[in-house]
């Protein structure tokens, strides 16, 4: 057992100096990532905030037309908001795909969205990782990666990204509001470069107070391909947020927003594919060339060369479903 201490602030600037002030303290929202950590030894903080109070909890219409999501949110309770499941079904749908019930219940917004990734080097204190302890090497680069990064990656590290809900977020054009400033979902996430072991642009002591999702598009959808049906992380996930011009009888994409899952240190937007669909009809040959070009720029490792067949055919699928008539 390591000692440590234990702290419930009464406010959210409270529990933002106790963790900025000390290097060792970690924020404890659901922990139902953190804890596991911490078990295996990954993780041992020498201070816990206890935040899970002093941040809203609730799912609010914005002026604009949006959603607020506090970030003490438990995904349960998004997954089963009536308007979040009536506007942005593809957000509702990541939530239910993640996890199991017991641990949705206490999985929190914020703290989905800044998950570690699941690389068996990572959760292995005796192997070597540069995310886990920079400097020391990627064994998963010749070793077990068939459910690592195919997009993005670095030498320094082949990590993904495992948050089902990202994917969707970004799909949306969420914001992440946190305690010093606001940023685009997608901006929250760096990229491994030569220190992977700085998964997020956030500043030690920088707490995520809320997520706010811009108006929805028409039409959206999130699907998940996985080992098992069950309780497991995405090989490859998707989300899609899809405008069609139907007033003029054309058809033609007003916008497309994709996001694929489990292929990249983070939520990866395709936005090559989208800026190639914009403007026309989605035709068959028009979906395939997009996925093609937006693919070009996978790096794959021998074991996960799959994930970019699944990919394609994701992409393939699910713009060409919710295009249809």
């Amino acid at each position: 057992m390591n000692e440590l201490e234990y702290l419930r602030p009464d406010d959210q600037a409270h529990a933002a100096a106790l963790v900025a002030d000390d290097p060792g303290a970690r924020f404890l929202g659901g922990g139902t990532n953190l804890i596991d950590l911490m078990k295996l030894g990954v993780e041992r903080p020498e201070r816990l905030v206890d935040v899970s109070r002093v941040l809203d909890a609730g799912v609010k219409q914005t002026p604009a037309g949006g959603l607020r999501v506090g970030a003490a949110t438990p995904n349960s309770d998004l997954a089963a908001d009536p308007g979040l499941r009536a506007r942005y079904p593809a957000v509702s749908q990541a939530l239910l795909a993640g996890a199991s019930g017991q641990l949705r219940n206490m999985a929190t917004t914020g703290g989905n969205l800044l998950q570690r990734t699941r690389c068996l080097y990572f959760q292995d204190p005796t192997k070597p990782c540069n995310k886990r302890e920079p400097g020391t090497g990627c064994p998963a680069r010749e070793g077990e990666h068939r459910g690592l990064a195919v997009l993005g990656a670095s030498e320094h590290c082949v990590a993904t990204h495992p948050s089902d809900l990202a994917v969707a977020l970004a799909a949306c054009d969420a914001v992440v509001h946190t305690s010093r400033r606001s940023l685009r979902l997608t901006e929250l996430y760096r990229p491994p470069g030569e220190d992977p072991h700085r998964d997020t642009v956030l500043d030690h002591g920088e707490l995520i107070l809320a997520v706010e999702l811009p108006p929805p598009l028409p039409r959206s959808r999130y699907r998940k391909v996985r080992d098992r049906a069950s309780f497991s992380f995405a090989l490859v996930s998707i989300a899609v947020a899809l405008d069609l011009d139907l007033d003029a009888g054309t058809g033609a994409v007003r916008e497309v927003r994709i996001a694929l899952g489990g292929v990249a240190h983070q939520p990866w937007r395709a936005s090559t594919a989208e800026a190639m669909l914009t403007g026309a009809p989605i035709t068959p040959e028009a979906l395939a060339a997009a996925a093609e070009a937006e693919l070009e720029q996978a790096r794959p490792l021998p074991g996960n060369a799959f994930k970019l067949t699944l990919a394609r055919n994701l992409i393939l699928d699910t713009v060409g479903e919710l295009a249809a008539p």
